[in-house]
């Protein structure tokens, strides 16, 4: 296991390379898989430590980002209010759908969750303020504090690597709280947790709860940085790409999700050309990944590197008699 001046060092590592991502990559490109791993982020804090598994979560993503839209358009929020706007809806629709969801386990719980969602497509297709399917577009960035100008790519770059670092953060310090643990223990055997005396519903409620605010806080912030909100962050298949996005980089891994998003970002981005072929090979990486990666891409690395420290720790007593 690293030590913390280790963990120190590498994370003080990956900012510096964050930061410095913009003068070599295109900045858009950056922002959105920033905005996916922050997403995918809050699918994994439900599935991979709570063992909960939604097929809903495109539903408070697209409603943050309809609502920071909307109020950023057209009452004239600044950018940080309507983000917060758009996550405060997320937190509430999370709260009513988790209330009703987690009174089902297993596959019944993740066929709730896309009833809920799909409910939510068809709403935002219908009513009015949302667009339909041409969506709310030309949403003005605008300036934060009043000061910085979020036109300028770099401004907005950093902003949305702010907001990323945070509701990473969050979910850092979640998971190794002793809420984390709990529910940790939840996951792993739910009636042994019943039986120690804790109120797993509450447990499972309030990470419901967490997962749905912080993916609001991904969608809203996603509104701002490509000036739209449309159909296609609340359907069904954005909540199938975040669980791909989730699974090849690492089901219950910190750094798994991030990874994931990185990937299948790229993958849109540089694999366009290729039209419908994209799907295709999405897939069977996405094959590949679950009959060679059965731990993701970061969770094989890192299981095979613990391996290998554990087999050189094994090697010095042997050499040294």
């Amino acid at each position: 296991m690293a030590t913390p001046a280790l963990r120190s060092i590498r994370l003080l590592v990956l900012l510096l390379i964050a930061l410095a991502a913009p003068f070599a990559f295109y900045p858009i490109f950056l922002m959105k898989a920033l905005c996916f791993a922050l997403f995918a982020c809050a699918f994994n804090l439900l599935i991979g430590y709570g063992g909960l598994l939604s097929f809903g979560h495109a539903a408070f993503m697209g409603s943050a980002s309809y609502i920071t839209a909307y109020t950023v358009k057209m009452w004239g929020f600044p950018p940080l209010l309507g983000i917060l706007a758009g996550t405060a809806v997320a937190a509430a629709m999370g709260t009513v759908f988790g209330w009703l969801a987690i009174r089902r386990k297993g596959i019944y719980f993740a066929m709730v969750t896309l009833a809920l969602s799909q409910m939510v497509y068809f709403f935002a297709l219908e009513v009015k303020f949302t667009g339909g399917e041409d969506g709310i577009q030309a949403v003005p960035r605008g300036t934060l504090f009043g000061l910085i100008d979020l036109n300028q790519p770099l401004a907005m770059y950093y902003f949305v690597l702010t907001i990323f670092l945070v509701g990473f953060g969050i979910v850092y310090r979640t998971i190794h709280s002793p809420f984390g643990e709990v529910l940790k223990a939840i996951r792993d055997n739910e009636p042994r947790a019943i039986s120690l005396g804790y109120n797993t519903d509450r447990y499972k409620l309030l990470a419901f709860i967490l997962s749905a605010t912080l993916a609001g806080l991904a969608g809203a912030t996603k509104s701002l940085v490509f000036q739209l909100a449309s159909l296609t962050d609340v359907t069904w298949q954005m909540s199938g790409d975040v669980v791909l996005m989730t699974l090849i980089g690492g089901l219950g891994t910190i750094w798994g999700p991030v990874a994931g998003a990185f990937i299948s970002v790229t993958m849109e981005n540089y694999l366009a050309q290729l039209g419908s072929w994209v799907t295709v090979i999405q897939g069977v990486i996405f094959v590949v990944c679950v009959l060679l990666f059965r731990r993701g891409v970061v969770g094989e690395l890192s299981y095979r590197l613990s391996r290998w420290r554990g087999g050189v720790r094994l090697a010095k007593p042997a050499s040294g008699d």
